[in-house]
């Protein structure tokens, strides 16, 4: 068997002696730090972006008209969610000091806060979306200080724990996608009408049947092309409206702090701050996946570096009116597929986004799409999440152990929010932030349950229930990324 590849890791890496041919393995550029002619570079990065596009403006979407704003103000987060994303791209690809896994790890803006944010914000208008943004900011700094810490506490956090929570995260958003199809506004008149039902089956239609017959890049964006068949389709039924990309600009800029200075409410921080601990964990178990994938193990110092990335940006994001983010699973897929490793391609795609943020009018086309529609595609998409949880769950080694029960009690609990909306009416308002997020007080749960049962009082020679190693961990993670799942 032929030996595997030493790459050299950097340009630092020391010349060959005086007298010796610099034609060492260990010499060789890793495909990792490989920059591309510009085009392939360019082309190769609009891959990713058109990878990740429907993911990054879908929460700005959801919790723009939650919390009260218009189209308008809607379209503007999600372009100031496409130029943050861009900047956290950077930080983690190109990096600085020891911020940055230094990978093809593309970010953007997490589901994960989705539900909480819609419970902190909810028809609060300017002053919901200043809370939203003061408990990212103070999450983000707090997982900024604990990223050292937490790269060494991964143990806590196996497979029975990460995937309840990505389970919960893709139940919690469906409800999101059914109201969507029905029409998104309770109180108007077509609200449920078999018109909106129907756009949004023959949208569903579309995606899985573009999922089935499409194959490399066009596949990996079939979400997209199934919003643009659908919108397309819509236009003659009459539920298209052309209202935002009529007012916005053709050229901006995400003003800082533009719906007002964050404000900052503890039960709202709280609720983030668990949020940021989700988004580590999955930042955690994709760069294990993805070091894989580019024959470059993530070891500790580079997991300590991406989720310095991951608080980073997530912290500078609130100052031009983005949401909290963190790693994109479905771009790991694409890696995989294209076998195009270079971290500078990211890297690109990081500089294109950047631009589509600046351009409003260009955001404002996602808002051309019905509700309807999206919601249908929505099902798709969500689901997905909910799945990649499942497949999550099938290696946690549900038959040993208590797991099975710390998964039943914490999606029993989740679930709550969902299938009993006023369950928690009686208590204290401020609580309410928290407990109305099934995602929240499910991963909660969940990890002190993993702590009781799998840890506390536990031999030290006894081997640990469900906790793979790095490999098992990023094997699942592929499989997922490669379904095309966030």
């Amino acid at each position: 068997m032929a030996a595997t590849p030493r790459f050299r890791n950097d340009a630092s890496a020391a010349p060959a002696p005086d007298g010796e041919p610099d034609t060492a393995p260990s010499d060789r550029r890793h495909p990792v730090d490989e920059t591309l002619p510009p085009l392939k570079m360019f082309t190769s990065g609009l891959q990713h972006v058109a990878a990740m596009y429907a993911g990054v403006v879908a929460p700005p979407m959801i919790v723009g008209p939650a919390v009260g704003l218009t189209p308008k103000e809607t379209a503007f987060l999600m372009g100031a969610s496409l130029f943050t994303a861009g900047i956290a791209t950077l930080l983690q690809t190109l990096g600085f000091w020891r911020i940055g896994a230094r990978l093809p790890f593309v970010n953007g803006v997490s589901f994960a806060g989705v539900t909480p944010m819609v419970a902190i914000g909810k028809d609060r208008g300017h002053d919901g979306i200043a809370v939203i943004f003061g408990a990212i900011i103070v999450a983000s700094l707090l997982g900024f200080v604990l990223a050292p810490y937490f790269c060494k506490l991964v143990r806590f956090f196996p497979p029975v724990v990460t995937g309840t929570v990505i389970t919960l995260i893709g139940v919690s958003l469906l409800p999101v996608a059914f109201n969507w199809s029905q029409g998104g506004n309770a109180t108007a008149d077509d609200y449920g009408s078999t018109t909106n039902i129907t756009m949004a089956a023959v949208t569903l239609v579309v995606v899985l049947a573009l999922r089935k017959l499409l194959r490399g890049f066009l596949q990996q964006i079939a979400i997209l092309l199934g919003l643009v068949v659908g919108t397309l389709v819509a236009i003659p039924v009459g539920i298209t409206d052309f209202g935002a990309i009529k007012d916005a600009d053709a050229i901006g800029f995400p003003t800082p702090f533009h719906f007002g200075a964050p404000q900052f409410e503890i039960a709202a921080i709280v609720s983030m701050c668990i949020v940021m601990l989700v988004c580590m964990t999955e930042s955690t178990a994709d760069m294990l996946a993805l070091g894989r994938i580019v024959d470059r193990p993530a070891d500790e110092r580079t997991i300590e570096g991406g989720l310095r990335a991951d608080t980073l940006g997530s912290a500078i994001s609130p100052l031009f009116n983005g949401f909290m983010c963190s790693a994109f699973a479905q771009n790991i897929g694409l890696v995989a597929m294209t076998k195009v490793r270079s971290r500078f391609v990211v890297a690109a795609g990081g500089g294109i986004l950047i631009l589509l943020g600046l351009f409003p009018v260009a955001a404002s086309v996602i808002a051309l799409v019905p509700l309807p529609v999206l919601g249908g595609a929505g099902i798709v998409l969500f689901g997905s999440v909910a799945a990649s949880g499942i497949q999550t769950l099938a290696g946690a080694a549900l038959e040993k152990g208590e797991n099975a029960l710390i998964v039943a009690a914490a999606v029993g609990i989740g679930l709550i929010p969902i299938a009993a909306p006023e369950f928690y009416h009686a208590f204290p308002k401020d609580l309410l932030v928290v407990l109305d997020s099934g995602i929240s007080t499910g991963c909660v749960v969940a990890i002190v349950l993993n702590l009781a049962f799998n840890h506390l009082g536990k031999r030290p020679d006894a081997e640990p229930d469900a906790e793979p190693d790095a490999e098992s961990v990023a094997q699942k993670t592929v499989k997922t990324a490669t379904a095309g799942v966030h």
